[in-house]
Order: C-alpha cells, then sequence, then structure tokens
C-alpha cells in the first residue's frame, strides 16, 4: 500500500544520520517491548506479512514521530485488539478484564534462541509456470495496491533486466490480507540508477520482485 513507511520516492526528510558507538537499546523499556512483539508472534496469531501490513496501517504522524521499538509498540496493540486477544479496555488500564483468548503456541524462554536462529523459510513448490528468465527485459506494472505489498513505489512504471530466479514463494500481498500463501515465481531485477531516477549515473539497483508486479517490456 502507499502509505508512510514507503521512504523511497519520500523527499525532505534529510539524510539519514549514522550514530557512532549507537547503543543496542535506547531506553529501558525497548527490550521489553521487542521481546513482547517476538513472543505474541511466536504464538501463530498471524503472519509476519500480516504484521508489516500492521505498522504500515498506523497513522502516518504516529508512524513517522514513533522510533523503531515505538512502532512495533503500537502495531501490536492494533493486532492484539482486532484479533479480540486483548480489549482496548484492557489495553488502555493496563490489566485484565476478561479470559485470556487461546492461542496456538506459547513459546518458553528455553526456546528462543533455536526459534530465533533457524527463522522461517517461504519458498513454496508449485506448479504454476515459470514467466520470465534470466536475462529477460521487464517492467514493473504501475499500481498501486490498497493492501500489503512489497513492491517499492519507486520501481513502479520502471524497466530491469531479470538476474536470478529464486523459485516460488510466499506472497506477501495476498498472506497479508488472511488470503492464503498463493506462491508465485520470485525475480532479482536489476534497474539502472537512471532509470529509477532520471540521473546519468553508472549506479545500479537490485530489487526482488514477485511475478505479479511484472510484465514483458
Amino acid at each position: 500500500m502507499n502509505g508512510p513507511h514507503d521512504m523511497g520516492g519520500f523527499t525532505g526528510f534529510g539524510p539519514v544520520e549514522h550514530a557512532e558507538d549507537e547503543p543496542v537499546w535506547h531506553a529501558d523499556w525497548e527490550p521489553r517491548a521487542f521481546a513482547l512483539v517476538l513472543a505474541m508472534g511466536m504464538t501463530g496469531s498471524w503472519n509476519i506479512d500480516e504484521a508489516r501490513h500492521a505498522r504500515e496501517r498506523l497513522p502516518a504522524m504516529q508512524y513517522w514521530r514513533s522510533s523503531y521499538y515505538e512502532m512495533r509498540h503500537y502495531a501490536l496493540i492494533l493486532q492484539l485488539i482486532e484479533l479480540g486477544l486483548v480489549t482496548a479496555m484492557e489495553e488502555e488500564q493496563g490489566r485484565m478484564a476478561v479470559a485470556p483468548k487461546p492461542v496456538k503456541r506459547v513459546a518458553t524462554a528455553e526456546m528462543i534462541p533455536a526459534i530465533l536462529a533457524t527463522g522461517s523459510a517461504y519458498d513454496r513448490p508449485g506448479n504454476r509456470p515459470q514467466g520470465f528468465d534470466i536475462g529477460e527485459k521487464v517492467r514493473v506494472q504501475n499500481i498501486n495496491p490498497e493492501g500489503h505489498t512489497r513492491l517499492p513505489r519507486y520501481a513502479r512504471g520502471k524497466s530491469g533486466e531479470i538476474v536470478a530466479v529464486h523459485g516460488m514463494h510466499v506472497f506477501p500481498d495476498s498472506n497479508a490480507q488472511a488470503q492464503g500463501e498463493d506462491p508465485q515465481w520470485l525475480y532479482t531485477v536489476r534497474f539502472t540508477g537512471a532509470e529509477l531516477w532520471g540521473k546519468d549515473t553508472r549506479d545500479s539497483v537490485c530489487i526482488d520482485l514477485w511475478e505479479p508486479y511484472l510484465e514483458a517490456c
């Protein structure tokens, strides 16, 4: 979707500042908030694309004003309330008022290292024919999905070349809407800097893009 999270085509935000010797945590509440996000993600109540879409759906000013962990905290609250895992009153008052809703899994402390070390695979088998080959020229469709997408706004309508084929992977656009994984072919597409930004440059950018985003030139 088009929203405050897509910074690729935005101007006026200034340079990205790099802080020397920046600490991992800037406040005591940050590791606790991050732990809550991870713990609830491990319950199986939502998938990674639904979690990303929750962050995208935060109001623009709230998103821009939030730090990295604040933004994830606010998105977690949104999901918990939407799924009925907590009520708005419970969130406001900070204490349980109704019986807890069952979840698929509760991760213990002993499970965490293995879970974080292994991650989750998102490649999937499928019989959908491959639409493009390495070396083929493609154009990114100029679309503006209302839901979640992994298609950067700055690449829409631009032409590039397929440089890698990664097989079939979970399609984020449908997975974020609880509409199934709908595996699609995933490609790495290389774009020239001149194509993306209209500047005379020798730079190039590679973007991983799913087949529904692409069309033949």
